[in-house]
């Protein structure tokens, strides 16, 4: 009996054996007696890879002490905030039933702790939710995680505001670090780190246009794309890749780069008052370049590989993508096929930070991993060739350093983008928080809404407006092209309603977001209609 028994499941746990069996050796196995890092983290294997080695040798160095690293992928910057704040949820949730005679959990608890509006409560303030908001403030609720490391600045700003993220000491440790020869507090208008110490800006990260010189040249008009205005010219008509701003937190970033530069044209134009004229202008820019996209991804690192393969002409990626490719593709065939290029005076430098999470059970390890990103030995690892003095043992990274001591000239032969200052390149590109900051996640949900849920019939109304010549030839078309769901006026408004709250369900948010989809529809179909008609 026992004989059959094992032959019956035998084949069965070698079978379930087999990924674990296969699964390839990491250097964050466990080191017996060893300390324990766990960083939730978008980044790509490349970086973890150089990042783990160089630390590990920093951190035996200066504690005598091995630490093993665990990395933590969910997916990307979006997918991380959502499991982030499902955890803190969780758990603070946990600490509160805890106690009986903070009563029982309710949605306006879990509303609370995390609003950060009530830490200047006013005096109709809510007892429960207040004390809801100074116990998760006091306390050392966590996640089992110790660092958020990569991400746009956006969703590290939230997550102090929310109480997710604690000071991590580095500015009272250096406080040499973070001056304006060094780290400047704010440049071109982005903050690069904050001012009590909850989220550091690592490096900078800017966007761009990518496009392949080949494809560029079949073209009738052969040009290459040097604005993001120019992405959405109709010769560009299925030639363009863009990722989905929903999946990725730094290509919603470059969206709303693209709507910054189209507000402060309008405001360079007619004055302050036309921040509205040139919030639609973004939109509708968006909207032909989406129209001019042969297909949508979630992966902001595939466009500029299919842009190389030549199965788009150009795309929108982020600049060390962009780079990364253009280099890769010159190593393997010897041309230089595609080309990276930031629009002119349409991109402004944005930090890519890293964060200590509330709770951590390794404040030490966590702490000391944020002061070696920071430092010059850390530092190189963003630029430094494979090899070099200080630089990375297996990959050119290809991201910029936020540190401005690193683009001194003695440097300059070591780095893989010599020549090349952030700091100077985004000087005519001034970014205006007040402007678009606020409504970071309505950009991303009204693009979704607007331009990727409807995409066939905002494709066929474009080319229906491009074969009727034009939208100069058929304005009545193309004013239903332009029509948006609502105008700047109302951002504030229709951004709180992209949330659940207290009258707002979340049944009512799924219904606005759908009306506003087939709203985008119904315009689309009567444009296409209409630019038949020659109207």
């Amino acid at each position: 009996m026992l004989s059959r028994l094992l032959l019956t499941f035998t084949p069965l746990v070698f079978l379930i054996a087999i990924p674990v069996l296969l699964q390839p050796h990491s250097v964050t196995e466990t080191i017996s007696g060893s300390d324990h890092l766990i960083i939730i983290t978008p980044h790509a294997e490349p970086i973890k890879y150089e990042f783990e080695h160089a630390f590990r040798k920093y951190y035996r160095e200066e504690f005598g002490r091995d630490v093993a690293l665990d990395w933590r992928s969910p997916g990307g910057t979006s997918d991380i905030v959502r499991y982030i704040n499902d955890r803190f949820e969780a758990s603070f949730r946990q600490c509160w039933e805890s106690n009986p005679e903070n009563g029982k959990w309710s949605k306006d608890i879990a509303g609370a702790f995390t609003n950060y509006r009530l830490d200047r409560p006013s005096p109709d303030t809510p007892p429960d939710s207040l004390k809801a908001r100074k116990m998760f403030l006091s306390s050392e609720v966590g996640i089992g995680i110790d660092l958020f490391f990569g991400g746009g600045a956006y969703d590290h700003a939230k997550h102090a505001d929310k109480g997710y993220a604690v000071d991590a000491g580095i500015q009272k440790l250096h406080p040499d670090w973070f001056t304006d020869e060094r780290i400047p507090r704010e440049f071109s208008g982005e903050n690069l780190y904050d001012r009590q110490g909850r989220y550091y800006g690592v490096c900078l990260a800017s966007f761009g246009i990518c496009y392949n010189v080949d494809r560029i040249k079949s073209m009738r008009e052969s040009s290459p794309p040097a604005t993001w205005h120019d992405l959405g010219e109709a010769r560009f008509l299925r030639q363009i890749a863009i990722a989905d701003p929903t999946k990725s937190g730094s290509i919603n970033k470059c969206f709303e780069m693209l709507i910054q530069e189209t507000m402060s044209e309008a405001v360079a134009k007619d004055g302050p008052d036309a921040r509205s004229a040139g919030w639609a202008d973004g939109l509708n820019l968006i909207k032909r370049i989406a129209a001019n996209s042969r297909y949508i991804t979630d992966s902001a690192g595939k466009v500029p590989q299919d842009v190389a393969n030549g199965d788009t002409a150009a795309g929108m990626c982020i600049d060390f993508y962009g780079r990364t490719e253009a280099e890769w593709t010159e190593m393997q065939s010897g041309s230089n096929r595609v080309v990276y290029v930031s629009p002119r005076n349409g991109t402004s430098v944005s930090p890519d930070p890293i964060q200590l999470l509330r709770g951590s059970q390794n404040p030490q390890a966590a702490r000391a991993f944020i002061e070696f990103v920071l430092s010059r030995e850390g530092q190189k690892l963003w630029n430094f060739k494979v090899g070099t003095p200080g630089g990375p043992i297996k990959y050119a990274l290809r991201r910029t350093p936020i540190r401005k001591d690193m683009f001194v000239p003695e440097y300059q032969r070591y780095l893989s983008d010599a020549g090349y200052d952030p700091y100077q390149a985004s000087q005519g590109f001034k970014y205006h928080a007040d402007w678009t900051g606020p409504y970071f996640g309505l950009i991303r949900t009204m693009i979704k809404c607007i331009a990727l849920d409807p995409q066939p019939e905002l494709n066929r109304a474009w080319e229906e407006i491009t074969m009727a010549g034009g939208p100069g030839a058929v304005p009545q078309a193309m004013a239903e092209f332009n029509r948006l769901p609502f105008g700047y006026a109302e951002a504030a408004k229709n951004s709180s309603r992209l949330y659940p709250g207290k009258d707002w369900t979340m049944l009512d948010v799924i219904r606005l977001r759908r009306e506003w989809t087939e709203e985008s529809r119904q315009n689309y179909m009567k444009a296409a209609s209409l630019a038949q008609e020659g109207k």
